[in-house]
């Protein structure tokens, strides 16, 4: 009974947040254990599909945040009414580059990539989906650079491990062959 007095009340802290707060701080506002925190929030999320409701809680960057559901998108979409901000194709890879990579310094991504990158990091560092996070300890100290919680948050991320499995290349022998055909000896 305890329990169903608080739905109300974290869903007013989630939502005013507007952020994911983490499981700690709910914890400490409510003054409830692990255990019963996830009971509140499974509830919580239980009655607001019940009902119909265009939100949902999810587990987002490490904390819990009132987010709307996918079959609402249309909607919400066309309150704003603003040209939607999409990455490039070259953005995307840099930022699938640092994220897989990371950390990463600026001369590694440009090798993979084989062009340079300055506006396109600049970019990812301005929409705060890319930081510095230090210095390589190697001659010149170049920039390290990893993703951030921004990242994490609009790709519907809970942690980094939570990146799909890069996939393998595997090429069969005579394609490797193959290959050899165009070496000069």
């Amino acid at each position: 009974m305890f329990l169903e007095n608080l739905l109300g009340p974290i869903e007013a802290v989630l939502f005013a947040s507007g952020d994911p707060v983490s499981p700690q701080q709910l914890m400490e506002i409510f003054d409830i254990d692990g255990e019963s925190l996830n009971t509140l929030l499974d509830e919580l999320n239980h009655n607001l599909a019940e009902r119909g409701s265009g939100l949902m809680i999810q587990k987002v960057a490490g904390g819990w945040q009132m987010v709307t559901r996918q079959e609402m998108f249309s909607y919400v979409e066309k309150l704003t009414e603003t040209k939607d901000k999409k990455l490039s194709a070259a953005a995307m890879e840099t930022l699938s580059i640092i994220a897989f990579k990371q950390p990463i310094t600026k001369q590694e991504i440009e090798h993979i990539r084989g062009v340079h990158i300055e506006k396109v990091l600049a970019k990812l560092i301005e929409l705060e989906l890319v930081r510095e996070l230090g210095r390589k300890e190697v001659l010149g100290r170049p920039i390290l650079y990893g993703t951030t919680e921004n990242f994490l948050k609009c790709f519907g991320l809970n942690e980094i491990t939570d990146l799909p499995e890069l996939p393998t290349v595997e090429i069969d022998q005579q394609e490797y062959e193959q290959l050899g055909l165009f070496d000069e000896e």
